[in-house]
């Protein structure tokens, strides 16, 4: 990392604290992970072991581990957890969906714009807040925050301080070891009202709750900035997408639901989208190299945490364990140029604009929990009605 991809972060390199990077961390992350409690404990933040958070989110955005095993893994548990565990495991899914028909759309309200965005220079996070102080601390240090940390930091930087939402997701985006532009950007429109029917205020009461403690340790605890409920923000309805009710492309980009073979594949090309043992196009040709490739001109802009970088470095060298692993730094076309390559399908836009230009002998289908249809993506609710 520090030899050769320093120069495309946004911090010193160093690695997660608390999560590290390979399939072989991956399943004995799985492997410890029970579910009992989960329904009642997966809110909690502090003290830390409240927490019922499966922290297995990091290994589900970079295909260690897939929605479907993962929600296998579960069966037997006690029916309240396994129902609630397997909500959010398709919320998950639900906001791949959503991605994957909107793409860059979602870089603005899908449903409302807050009329009151501005840029601001300040930090919107009061870090003598111990609340915030804890989030941001392990948002930054550790690169992954519970469900409702990521809440209590969105809300209050978008509704208490007017913050332009998209440079706090962007925020996210940039140290999240689990940061996707689906389901991180989907939380954030959530969260701030643009993409929903209403914000999520952030307030005392849900810090007395959800972190009992932490209150009495705070310097403002006496001058809590937060100790009323939030007003809410103006909220101007947009035009909405007409995708969001129905989309007849929509299982054309859900990629193929078989394998779509040309030819015999030179090598494997893996995508940060799924680097499991697992991946389908890697689990089909087991005697050819795989490559990888940092895109460098991507990365430059993105300007990531050296978390992410190392945790992707990681999987790449417990990958390298067991199969022949090119790693290459620079444009992925360009690394790929006449060779042919077999390659799992990924919902995003840039794989299908980067296999645009690529010669795929053997596109294999993206492991889905709910194969996407022409239906609505409006809410969670009515995409699950009609992806049951």
């Amino acid at each position: 990392m520090a030899d050769h991809l320093a120069h495309l972060t946004c911090d010193d390199v160093a690695g997660s604290p608390r999560f590290r990077g390979g399939q072989t961390a991956a399943d004995a992350a799985l492997a410890a992970f029970d579910v009992s409690g989960y329904a009642a404990d997966r809110n909690e933040v502090y003290p830390i072991p409240r927490r019922g958070a499966s922290a297995l989110s990091p290994y589900i955005r970079h295909g260690l581990l897939s929605l479907p095993q993962v929600w296998e893994h579960v069966t037997g548990g006690p029916v309240d957890d396994v129902a609630k565990f397997r909500n959010e495991l398709l919320w998950q899914e639900y906001a791949r969906h959503w991605y994957s028909r909107l793409g860059r759309r979602t870089t603005t309200g899908v449903r409302n714009s807050l009329d009151t965005e501005q840029i601001t220079t300040a930090d919107p996070w009061n870090r003598d807040m111990a609340c915030l102080e804890l989030s941001v601390g392990e948002l930054e240090e550790e690169g992954w925050l519970v469900n409702q940390s990521r809440m209590w930091l969105s809300s209050q930087w978008a509704v208490r301080e007017g913050a332009r939402w998209q440079d706090g997701e962007d925020y996210f985006f940039r140290h999240l070891l689990d940061g996707s532009r689906a389901a991180n950007r989907l939380g954030w429109q959530w969260t701030t009202g643009v993409g929903s029917t209403k914000t999520y205020g952030f307030s005392r009461w849900q810090v007395e709750e959800r972190a009992p403690g932490l209150c009495a340790s705070c310097e403002m605890v006496h001058q809590c900035p937060i100790e009323e409920w939030p007003s809410d923000p103006p909220l101007v309805p947009v035009e909405q997408p007409v995708e969001l009710r129905s989309d007849p492309k929509a299982e054309e980009l859900a990629g193929p639901d078989s394998v779509e073979a040309t030819g015999a594949a030179e090598v494997v090309w893996l995508t940060a989208e799924s680097l499991g043992h697992a991946d389908p196009a890697l689990a089909a040709h087991p005697d050819v190299p795989v490559v990888f490739v940092f895109d460098e001109a991507l990365l430059a802009k993105l300007k990531l945490s050296s978390k992410r970088l190392v945790f992707l470095t990681e999987t790449l060298a417990d990958l390298a364990t067991a199969r022949d692993v090119e790693v290459h730094l620079g444009d992925p076309t360009k690394a790929l140029v006449d060779r042919s390559v077999a390659v799992t399908y990924a919902p995003v836009p840039g794989f299908r604009s980067r296999a645009a230009t690529v010669d795929i002998a053997a596109l294999h289908p993206w492991p889905w929990l709910r194969r996407p249809s022409s239906g609505t993506v409006l809410s969670f609710s009515a995409w699950l009605k009609s992806h049951s």
